[in-house]
């Protein structure tokens, strides 16, 4: 696997190159060269690499059309990228951006490029992003602190020796690890026990589980433009089992009629799994035949915390459907919001808030409002209104706010935007509902198995939380392209 990791930072309108970090594994190329034979595409420097990356990810000349990169009938599903370059197009390289920061890598295919493989085939994928999502974790508690990040940019170089000394991720817990040559363990001395087992355990065994999934969401209210919403999952699991190479075997349910998982990637640590499984694709349409669980999953567990699988579903309606009007009469802003909870998902929330935000005006002078429940708040800045509905819709599940907004003269700091300007605005959720998954997808701790001495301790948990969660203003011209609503 050929693991390469960038910093790319936003400042202004001036982009610019940071914490540029890298790791090139000569003898994956030389196994690439003799599987890939005469469709293998040479991995070119860094920096042509880099150069080719930043462009195929329209973070450079995104102004300028490109017919093999912008062409509508290309259009990417995932965040895996044909990167061209001198010697050819590079395939697959994953890559994402997360929070002004870019992770990349380079997985290994063992065979023949032409034609190109299923992405579910291909078992790199999966072992880069448990990789790359171990990098984020590691590096995410410093993205607001530049000073904190340089000394774990340093520090990760040393990091990818241990997780992934030859190539292939032997622990993708980032976190977990040493942050100097002489504190890295030597390598399990018992012939059983895999390379992602770093310690053993003493003591009584206990498997914790969460499943927690995320729903993306944008909202229109118009006839002519769809909504859409996206499910996706992971299940997280922390084994501290004795033994140098314990079993386990754990198994996710759906309830009669709940929604499919599909496009499942499992961590490298599972032994077996139904290929069924693995073929349902989001990309294709359901029907009767496609696999519906239970998902069973054995492994052999890391020694740390680890993500078991990641995957999506396509479940029927979004958990909050909401109205938002904006209408501007001369100095002032008329507003309603809509939200209705449907009836189908769990009414009791850890917090549950809407944000208006006004982009491109300047702080509010006068507000008038009604709410139908929850409180409404002013941010400091004055730009933003913050509607904490609370941990319960009321029994009718529906609530509304009106109000009449005007504004004072803008300053440089509120906040602009350039997709958001007139009455082209959007309300924003956030919420998170404990023990409770929007696909109904659940683990039976009495199906847990684990094949070691005593009786051990199961906690599993679940929740839903909101991503990215938009209503967009339906008296306004729907702006059908918003590049950061699924970043």
């Amino acid at each position: 696997l050929l693991v390469r990791y960038f910093g790319w930072e936003e400042m202004s309108s001036t982009k610019m190159l940071l914490f540029p970090c890298y790791r090139r594994y000569p003898t994956v190329e030389i196994r690439a060269e003799t599987f890939n034979g005469s469709t293998h595409v040479p991995v070119p420097s860094d920096s042509a690499f880099l150069k080719a990356l930043l462009f195929e990810l329209r973070l450079v000349d995104d102004h300028i059309f490109v017919e093999h990169r912008d062409t509508c009938t290309r259009i990417n599903h995932s965040s895996v990228y044909s990167v061209r370059t001198g010697g050819g197009d590079l395939w697959p390289v994953l890559a994402f951006q997360k929070s002004g920061l870019i992770y990349a890598c380079l997985p290994l295919v063992e065979g023949t490029l032409e034609p190109r493989p299923p992405l579910l085939t291909v078992s790199g994928l999966s072992q880069g992003l448990a990789l790359l999502l171990g990098i984020v974790d590691y590096l995410s508690p410093s993205w607001k602190n530049e000073a904190e990040m340089n000394a774990k940019i340093g520090q990760l170089r040393y990091l990818l020796i241990q997780a992934c000394p030859l190539g292939t991720p032997l622990n993708t817990n980032i976190c977990s690890l040493n942050s100097s040559f002489e504190d890295i363990q030597e390598m399990p001395t018992d012939e059983n026990q895999p390379a992602w087992r770093s310690n053993t355990y003493k003591g009584k065994p206990q498997v914790t589980v969460c499943i927690t999934e995320k729903v993306k969401c944008v909202q229109y209210d118009k006839r002519d433009v769809v909504d859409v919403w996206q499910v996706y999952g992971a299940v997280n699991c922390k084994c501290d089992i004795e033994g140098s190479a314990p079993n386990v075997t754990l198994s996710l349910n759906l309830p009669t009629n709940g929604p499919p998982l599909q496009d499942i990637v499992v961590h490298h640590c599972v032994t077996s799994v139904d290929p069924a499984m693995l073929m349902s694709s989001s990309a294709e349409p359901l029907d009767d035949s496609v696999y519906n669980g239970p998902y069973k999953f054995p492994f052999i567990p890391p020694s740390d915390s680890f993500n078991l699988c990641y995957y999506t579903s396509q479940v029927p309606v979004p958990p909050i459907l909401g109205c938002y009007q904006l209408i501007e009469e001369g100095s002032q802003l008329k507003i309603r919001v809509n939200l209705k909870l449907h009836e189908s998902i769990k009414n009791s929330f850890e917090y549950c808030e809407a944000h208006i935000p006004f982009f491109n005006r300047g702080p509010i002078a006068q507000l008038e409002y009604k709410v139908s429940y929850g409180q409404l708040d002013l941010s400091r800045e004055k730009s933003l209104l913050v509607w904490v509905i609370g941990q319960k819709f009321p029994k009718s599940l529906e609530v509304s706010l009106t109000g009449t907004v005007s504004f004072g003269t803008a300053g440089k700091e509120h906040p602009t935007d350039d997709v958001c300007t007139g009455n082209t605005a959007y309300v924003k959720l956030y919420f998170r509902i404990p023990d409770f998954t929007l696909t109904g997808c659940y683990v039976d701790q009495h199906s847990v198995q684990i094949f070691v001495p005593g009786k051990p301790k199961i906690t599993a948990s679940r929740e839903l939380i909101s991503s990215n969660y938009y209503i967009w203003n339906s008296k306004a011209p729907a702006p059908m392209v918003y590049k950061t609503l699924f970043d």
